[in-house]
């Protein structure tokens, strides 16, 4: 009953402000144009507000599922007329807030004091008020100044129906469209839900703020502001107040002065710093969340608030998105086709020279122009075509990061539209495969993971004669390495020690990693010189008491 409540919601807000207007040139909009249409509303006085602003209107209506759809088409100026996309600006940080007072009440219940107590000051009026809370200015009694966020009341009742209704409709989508199943549309949305309730645990913000903050001490890329752990809770957070001006404030920016094409080529630094050193990145990077220091214009800083939503890469994927990035930015189109086949992401019998014709009539025109001339939109929407010709499946992990490429572009469009993304982007990449790859990767790889290594020797013996039947039973492995194996493992058994021998295995067991240096694939796909390195290296360790 209550999912119909929120059907019948839907429909009579669409019809209130008149969204019909937007399907009238759609033919492919279907059942719901219809509803609007044939809806008895639209007997009602045609509302005098433009179209842009009521189409804001409808979405801060309809709650935050449709608030955050609205935030991230506002950056997307390729896609959407300037009235459009100048409207849907104030979705940022102008939801409509909710009482001052029962600020104070869920801020008192919460910390169980009294608001003179925890405050020197606090404005009852709200700072600003977003899609799942509000912020309001206070003074802590040591002097510092801070804000405290507080989420609204009833709030999670209100996403819970609006996800129903999108579980309903991913199911459809996945059970009568041809598509659908390929486009994995409940686990999109499951993802989707697991991202919008840790929105709505302050406390879980104020941990990816923290892990922010650390991963940038001391950066002159990104600042983030300190959190007041004796004053956050599950729905109440405190935080360092920060001052700057709103990245989408292009004007102001210009008048002091600002490099706008460093703070462009910074923004596309922080990204992919976050994404390939870190892999852990804000991953709800629209305007109304970033800000950019007045300090020094020369060198200009961003500010980030609101890590409510933030991404993490397993290795696996990580890997792979650096190979195709550099893959794409050299034009090596065959290598590209062929990471997707060996990821998994296509089946393998996918002709490689089809596939790779089909990126390169995709992705050829997007190189050497600048990003005022490329629109990312385009570019997905032919890879998507090609996606159906060759039954690659979306990758529901990658989503988030999909949302964070949009929005980066869309700030980058507006900080400074000659920025050529491409060339900003290659030698970060090229720099991260080094490190990744070269001594210092190495010496990292050793001091994280060498003692486990040695604390798990004891279990090498039967891991490694494990590997070896596996690998004896691989088609078409030649009878030669077979024996080099089976040497290999008659001699491990043998019992001998020596101090060197610890630091040989584990600089073979190294070497070995970069020779394969991907992928969860290696245990059939490694070359032999690996497969050697690495058992050896193993048998090395194993004779060491």
């Amino acid at each position: 009953m209550t999912r119909i409540t929120r059907i019948i919601k839907i429909i009579y807000i669409f019809s209130k402000y008149r969204l019909d207007d937007f399907f009238q040139a759609t033919p492919t909009s279907g059942l719901l144009r219809y509803l609007l249409i044939l809806s008895p509303l639209r007997l009602l006085p045609k509302p005098t507000r433009s179209r842009s602003e009521r189409l804001r209107l409808a979405l801060e209506e309809l709650g935050p599922i449709f608030v955050k759809f609205g935030q991230m088409l506002s950056t997307r100026r390729d896609l959407l007329p300037d009235d459009i996309a100048n409207e849907l600006q104030h979705l940022q940080d102008r939801v409509p807030p909710f009482s001052g007072e029962l600020s104070i009440k869920i801020i008192e219940k919460t910390l169980k004091q009294d608001i003179n107590t925890l405050f020197a000051e606090f404005e009852v009026t709200p700072l600003a008020s977003a899609s799942v809370a509000q912020v309001h200015s206070a003074r802590l009694h040591s002097g510092e100044g801070v804000v405290v966020k507080v989420i609204r009341p009833g709030i999670n009742i209100t996403i819970g129906q609006d996800l129903n209704l999108l579980f309903t409709l991913a199911r459809l989508i996945e059970k009568y469209w041809e598509d659908g199943r390929r486009l994995r549309p409940v686990e999109v949305v499951s993802d989707y839900k697991k991202t919008i309730f840790n929105e709505l645990d302050l406390q879980i913000e104020a941990g990816n703020t923290s892990q922010l903050r650390r991963n940038f001490m001391d950066s002159s890329l990104l600042y983030i502001p300190q959190v007041y752990w004796d004053y956050t809770r599950k729905n109440v957070l405190v935080m360092e107040r920060i001052h700057g001006i709103p990245v989408a404030n292009i004007a102001e920016l210009n008048k002091q002065n600002t490099d706008m094409k460093k703070l462009a080529e910074r923004g596309v630094e922080i990204f992919f710093t976050q994404v390939f050193r870190d892999s852990f990145f804000h991953a709800d990077m629209h305007p109304g969340n970033i800000f950019v220091s007045t300090e020094n214009p020369a060198e200009p800083q961003y500010i980030a608030i609101d890590c409510g939503i933030v991404g993490s890469l397993m290795p696996e994927d990580k890997n792979y998105l650096a190979r195709m990035l550099l893959a794409f930015f050299k034009r090596n189109y065959r290598q590209v086709a062929a990471l997707h086949i060996e990821s998994g992401w296509v089946p393998d019998n996918t002709p490689v020279a089809e596939f790779e014709t089909a990126i390169r009539s995709v992705c050829e025109p997007i190189f050497e122009k600048p990003l005022k001339d490329i629109s990312f939109g385009q570019v997905l929407l032919g890879l998507f075509q090609t996606a159906r010709q060759f039954n690659m499946e979306i990758q529901p992990q990658l989503v988030l990061l999909q949302k964070t490429l949009l929005n980066i572009e869309g700030l980058g469009r507006q900080i400074y539209p000659d920025l050529d993304l491409w060339h900003t982007a290659k030698p970060f990449m090229e720099d991260w495969m080094k490190q990744r790859s070269g001594p210092p990767g190495l010496i990292k790889a050793m001091r994280e993971q060498g003692p486990d290594w040695l604390e798990q020797s004891s279990e090498l013996p039967l891991l490694i004669m494990d590997a070896i039947q596996q690998v004896k039973h691989i088609k078409d492995y030649s009878e030669q390495q077979r024996s080099t194996l089976d040497l290999l493992s008659r001699e491990f058994l043998k019992e001998k020690s020596s101090s060197r021998q610890t630091w040989l295995g584990l600089g073979s067991l190294a070497l070995a990693a970069i020779i394969a240096t991907d992928g969860v694939h290696w245990l059939i796909d490694l070359p032999l010189s690996s497969w050697l390195l690495g058992i050896g290296g193993l048998y090395l360790l194993a004779r060491t008491p």
